[in-house]
């Protein structure tokens, strides 16, 4: 059993800001050399090939998905971490039985009950958005649409009351910067001080649903809560975690898609003339531009992952992003390839007892804003003059600013 696994690679190359905007390069090596990572200096384990990934997820009682730490970037330019444990594991950090029941009161209003009736609404709130941006010969993706469709959709969803998008988009994203690795201490503090402020708002509408009930997935939380079905932490917690994930994954699938095909004319007008590439077009978007890069997990005890030796208490980065170029795994892995035979035989909304809940959602609102951009441009381009700038995270692959040059149909 090997100790320590590709112990020549720097623990900088992390986070070096290179390598953060373009990892691919990166990646590669890892998943060639050393697939199972100890980051020199560190208990934290990068697990980066297709196969260790997928190992690695079915071994629940071997790596907990209990959040147990943040991750923050130390004054040596390496990852380091803060001991995390607010004593409530919900959804997607908690372990069987528990995440079985969460899993149970969040499934049906998300998927079987809610998933039909969303689509007008989606197409709704699409077409005013580009018809707003395309008023204009140039106007900047994130602002316009990536941002801000999916958090309306989602908050919808839950049922919020009153919400303010922006507020609510923003408590998302410093949801993913507090283990975006990137930060430094105080940075990630701030954030955490932020989700507080938001997270009491979120108390007081649950409650007042436990009281008087209400609609969508919050509706649902406060008839369990109300009844003793789930604790009020869970609840909130369940809560939040949906909030952030379905604002920040849509948000980057969507920015990550549109700059792929500004890219490439050829792909555009190959989507246009056959639309129903849509969606195997979003699936590659999925695999190569994966919204969540990592994530984490616990070893709660000393154990071994393909012949490596994991230290009790190791933090372990599941790399979805590295896996899903692992050329083991997918012939072309660096190609956009619309005729794969499983399309959707790819990480980018994880694996196993934790599979994103929200994946037919995502899946959804791409392929209604993808389509209805292609259908109402003649092409779209970079701005040549405003330069894409993509967040800082080793957690999230997603564009800060977007600029487009439309023509509009």
């Amino acid at each position: 059993m090997t100790a320590i696994a590709g112990s020549q690679i720097p623990a900088t190359m992390l986070l070096d800001a290179a390598v953060i905007d373009a990892p691919d390069a990166f990646y590669r090596r890892l998943v060639n050399e050393a697939p199972v990572w100890q980051v020199p200096g560190t208990t934290i384990v990068a697990v980066s090939s297709f196969a260790a990934v997928a190992e690695a997820v079915s071994r629940t009682e071997d790596f907990s998905s209990n959040l147990r730490a943040l991750l923050y970037r130390g004054p040596l330019g390496t990852p380091e971490l803060l001991p995390f444990d607010v004593g409530i594991q919900a959804l997607a950090t908690a372990d069987p039985p528990t995440h079985t029941a969460h899993r149970r009161t969040v499934f049906p209003e998300l998927v079987a009950r809610r998933m039909a009736t969303l689509k007008p609404d989606v197409e709704a709130l699409a077409r005013a958005h580009l018809a707003r941006a395309l008023a204009k010969p140039s106007f900047e993706v994130m602002a316009e649409l990536a941002n801000a469709i999916p958090i309306r959709v989602v908050s919808g969803l839950i049922g919020f009351m009153a919400a303010d998008p922006d507020r609510l988009l923003a408590a998302a994203f410093d949801s993913t910067d507090m283990i975006a690795a990137t930060l430094p201490l105080e940075e990630v503090h701030a954030a955490m001080a932020r989700t507080a402020e938001v997270m009491g708002w979120i108390t007081d509408q649950l409650q007042h649903a436990a009281e008087c009930g209400g609609d969508g997935i919050l509706g649902a939380m406060g008839a369990a809560v109300a009844d003793g079905g789930l604790e009020l932490g869970h609840a909130l917690a369940i809560l939040h975690t949906l909030l952030s994930a379905g604002g920040e994954s849509t948000t980057s699938l969507i920015g990550n898609a549109i700059h792929m095909l500004a890219l490439d004319p050829d792909l555009q007008a190959r989507l246009r003339a056959r639309p129903e590439l849509v969606d195997p077009f979003i699936e590659e978007a999925l695999r190569l531009e994966s919204p969540f890069r990592h994530h984490l997990r616990h070893a709660p005890h000393a154990t071994e992952l393909c012949g490596v030796a994991i230290p009790a208490g190791a933090t372990l980065l599941l790399l979805w992003a590295a896996a899903n170029r692992d050329p083991t795994e997918y012939e072309r892995p660096d190609e956009v390839v619309l005729d794969r035979p499983t399309p959707k035989h790819h990480l980018a909304f994880g694996r196993g007892i934790h599979f994103c809940v929200g994946a037919p959602l995502a899946r959804l609102e791409a392929q209604v804003v993808l389509g209805e951009l292609l259908a109402r441009t003649e092409h779209f381009a970079l701005d040549p003059d405003r330069a894409p700038e993509r967040v800082s995270s080793l957690m999230v692959r997603r564009f800060r600013t977007l600029h487009l040059l439309a023509t509009a149909r």
